[in-house]
């Protein structure tokens, strides 16, 4: 285990070992299971091929998928601080890694303390930090029992549902274009960035969503 007194960050060996505080451990397992079995796979209202998070497999692989609790001390409330340790926390376990498996460093920060029933309070979270991340070349993302945001291949399915409200954070990646094209600011962060290496297949989302864009405010 690593972390401080706000946050505490486990393996995913050490989850599957029980060597995470009893109060933690149901949660946490919980988590882990349902990633080792939705996230993993493919599923048929996808809208694309392969599996929901094709990061998480070779992750786990690789010992780079952890998860997170708040601790005891920060009192199960002060989430903001929580997420700006943790933030800290990532760029600290990325630099023992080598580069070329930096993007597959996940952490899950588990929150069972919030709201099952409206996700409204986690969104708020995320959509906060979200600025920050991107800027710094990370993502973070919200998962939660009633999660409604739409799939980016099919926007009926619910991609973002997990029994447990929670927080992902990873590194940016070339192919996050479309989680951020909505958001002047994270579009200039990930243009910034990856501007000179964009696939094809991400280069033509962008033309696309522009012309649209364009096309709307001619017709507004």
């Amino acid at each position: 285990m690593i972390g401080d007194d706000k946050v505490h960050i486990w393996t995913a060996a050490e989850v599957e070992s029980g060597a995470v505080p009893a109060e933690h451990l149901p949660h946490t397992r919980e988590i882990l299971a349902w990633a080792g079995r939705y996230l993993v796979s493919p599923h048929p209202e996808l809208g694309r091929n392969g599996p929901v998070c094709p990061y998480t497999q070779p992750s786990l692989h690789k010992g780079l998928f952890h998860l997170a609790a708040l601790t005891a001390t920060n009192g199960g409330t002060d989430v903001r601080d929580a997420i700006e340790s943790l933030r800290s926390w990532y760029e600290r376990l990325s630099a023992r890694i080598p580069p070329a498996d930096r993007e597959l460093l996940t952490i899950l920060l588990v929150l069972p303390q919030l709201d099952h029933q409206d996700s409204t309070g986690l969104d708020a979270l995320q959509r906060e930090a979200k600025d920050k991340f991107v800027n710094d070349g990370l993502m973070i993302g919200q998962f939660h029992p009633v999660c409604d945001q739409p799939g980016l291949w099919n926007e009926k399915f619910k991609a973002l549902r997990a029994p447990v409200p929670l927080l992902a954070i990873r590194k940016l990646v070339v192919f996050d274009l479309p989680f951020l094209m909505d958001d002047e600011v994270h579009a200039e962060s990930y243009l910034r960035r990856f501007a000179p290496d964009i696939p094809p297949r991400i280069r033509d989302q962008l033309v696309k969503r522009l012309v649209s864009t364009r096309k709307s405010l001619q017709t507004a």
